[in-house]
């Protein structure tokens, strides 16, 4: 009779439970986390009839940590169950509403039992794809880190500093520019950006690696700095001077992480077999390529089909439909470092793909808004990309936007 196992997963400990077909607890107990608590759930797994020709299949609230690699390790097939799905579960069971880790780790190997078909085993990635995943999370992490300080340094600026708002709001990268930073380091208080010398901010700008144009910004600066502002009492403007430094720490460090998980990241995804097929996409580049590839992994067999794959990425809508009323909207639950990307992809294939631009623009012209044009967009980009990833073959800009008959005449 085959069996299924259960883990709750916790911070300090795991319940675990072994049942059989029919639903009977065959062995149960709760070990640490740790390596010795991982050697007990071994033990406790061989000891229920876990075997190497056929590993007991597990159901855990979690698809991360050292627990989900160890279990990986062992060739078994894993079931990470949505927590939210989990409590769905938990009132077929019990309608009283009581809990306990115990129960839950029963709870969890029924799951597996009954409908392990409604959910999706964890992909059997590569050690490269893992690794790849890891750098481009935690770029992005560091990219929208960057951003939430950036808005806090902004918004501090105008409320002492609109010199320094006025400087470099028309320059690519504002704000998060090495010069810019390096100058605010320098001068944290209008009084003290009006009094750098030419020669001052010749060294700054060198420093922060300008080579081009130096005259001309050192000039424009020095007329920004010097204009006539609004002010604060010179004590608050000092201690909000004080609280910009703090908050340009913070800053450069993200904006350094950033940059060097980026180069990481690209590092990374130039030695995977798919850096050929997924940059060949217009507007894919190699950090978003990297991004893409990080969050469908390598494992060819996870999506059976592109529909799948859409609903992962949130691109395709959902359907509520009860009697003679039926309703069509936009999927919130999906994997959102996805569809982040898929705004960034749209967007860039605007320009390289003309065939894009056409698809682009007749989504606009039948009343989809700017976002809904750009979500159907990626969502026929992640179509294409799951035909190439299977066929192994790469974008082709006549095969996947044919041209209007007029054209191609």
């Amino acid at each position: 009779m085959p069996l299924f196992c259960g883990i709750d997963w916790a911070t300090e400990h795991h319940d675990v439970a072994v049942i059989d077909g029919d639903g009977h607890v065959v062995a149960r107990g709760r070990v640490g986390n740790d390596a010795p608590g991982f050697a007990a759930l071994l033990t406790l797994l061989a000891e229920a009839g876990d075997s190497a020709a056929d590993p007991i299949p597990i159901g855990i609230e979690t698809d991360h940590g050292l627990w989900v690699a160890a279990l990986r390790e062992t060739g078994r097939t894993i079931y990470p169950i949505n927590p939210l799905a989990a409590s769905r579960y938990r009132a077929r069971y019990a309608v009283s509403g009581a809990k306990s880790d115990a129960t839950d780790a029963v709870l969890l190997a029924n799951i597996v039992r009954t409908d392990r078909g409604a959910h999706r085993p964890l992909p059997a990635d590569t050690e490269a794809a893992q690794a790849i995943r890891v750098l481009a999370r935690a770029q992005q992490d560091a990219v929208w880190s960057r951003q939430q300080i950036g808005n806090q340094v902004r918004d501090l600026l105008k409320d002492f500093y609109p010199a320094a708002t006025v400087a470099f709001a028309d320059l690519d990268g504002g704000l998060t520019r090495p010069d810019a930073r390096t100058i605010l380091a320098a001068a944290p208080t209008p009084a003290q950006a009006a009094k750098l010398t030419p020669a001052r901010l010749r060294r700054l700008l060198i420093k922060a690696g300008r080579k081009r144009y130096l005259d001309r910004d050192i000039a424009r600066l020095r007329e920004v700095f010097t204009d006539t502002y609004l002010h604060q009492p010179p004590a608050v403007e000092n201690a909000m001077g004080i609280h910009l430094t703090a908050l340009l720490g913070q800053f450069e460090a993200a904006c350094t992480a950033a940059d060097e998980l980026a180069e990481a990241a690209i590092a990374h995804f130039e030695q995977h077999p798919d850096t050929e097929i997924n940059p060949s996409f217009p507007g894919l580049g190699m950090l978003a390529g990297a991004r893409v590839l990080a969050e469908i992994g390598d494992d060819r067999s996870r999506f059976a089909d592109a529909r799948g794959l859409k609903a992962f990425a949130g691109s395709v809508p959902i359907t509520r439909a009860s009697g003679k009323k039926t309703v069509v909207l936009h999927r919130h639950i999906k994997n959102r470092r996805l569809a982040a990307v898929g705004s960034i992809w749209a967007l860039g294939s605007l320009r390289a793909s003309p065939g894009a631009r056409r698809h682009y623009n007749a989504r606009r012209t039948v009343g989809d808004w700017n976002q809904q044009a750009q979500r159907h967009l990626f969502n026929k980009f992640l179509g294409q990309l799951h035909h190439c990833l299977h066929t192994g073959l790469l974008y082709d800009e006549h095969v996947a936007f044919p041209p209007p008959l007029q054209l191609a005449a």
